[in-house]
């Protein structure tokens, strides 16, 4: 694995660009897959890490984003070029977490496919976004996460999957077995959209 790399600079103040790291897990330079964590959801929790890991079993390039210090909605898209444009690949898939997920529409404009976990998809931009993706795009919620929103999830004629109890973590609150369940069928439905890329 390369080392890790700061493209930015920490941010002193909230109008300063957000430090961003990359780390890289050199694989098929073909095939490339950007990991984006939540505000505080990162890369090594299991939605995350088991989504890299399902890549790189695939042979995948994961290029694995950390932030010290969560970037506000602006600094996001400042950093957009880093995080959707620094590859030129046959295949970038876009793996985005809650916060991250915001990319969406940019993404939509690259033609990029995703696997967009917990969209914010009451937030009209997301939402829009969703229905106008191009590429195979994958949304995934669950019913007790208040920042799903499952009429627009299946209005978007995307891929979905929604998890029944599942909340903004795809965890089901008290409940280990139906939590990694939930997993399970992230991983599977994440395998499928993967079957589908060239």
């Amino acid at each position: 694995m390369a080392p890790q790399q700061s493209l930015k600079q920490p941010p002193q103040q909230s109008s300063q660009p957000a430090l961003l790291e990359v780390a890289t897990h050199d694989g098929d330079s073909d095939r490339v897959a950007t990991v984006l964590p939540g505000r505080g959801y990162s890369c090594e929790a299991p939605l995350l890490h088991y989504t890299r890991l399902l890549l790189r079993t695939r042979g995948w390039t994961v290029r694995t984003v950390r932030w010290p210090i969560p970037p506000t909605p602006e600094q996001l898209l400042d950093l957009a070029p880093d995080l959707l444009d620094a590859m030129h690949a046959r295949t970038h898939l876009v793996v985005a977490k809650s916060l991250s997920t915001r990319l969406l529409p940019l993404a939509v404009q690259r033609d990029l496919p995703g696997i967009w976990l917990t969209p914010l998809l009451r937030e009209p931009a997301v939402r829009d976004a969703a229905e106008l993706a191009g590429a195979p795009t994958l949304l995934v919620g669950g019913t007790a996460d208040p920042y799903w929103d499952a009429d627009a999830a299946r209005r978007s004629g995307q891929q979905v999957l929604e998890v029944t109890g599942a909340d903004h973590s795809m965890e089901v609150a008290g409940n280990v077995g139906a939590s990694l369940q939930a997993l399970q069928k992230v991983l599977a439905a994440a395998g499928d959209l993967l079957d589908d890329l060239p």
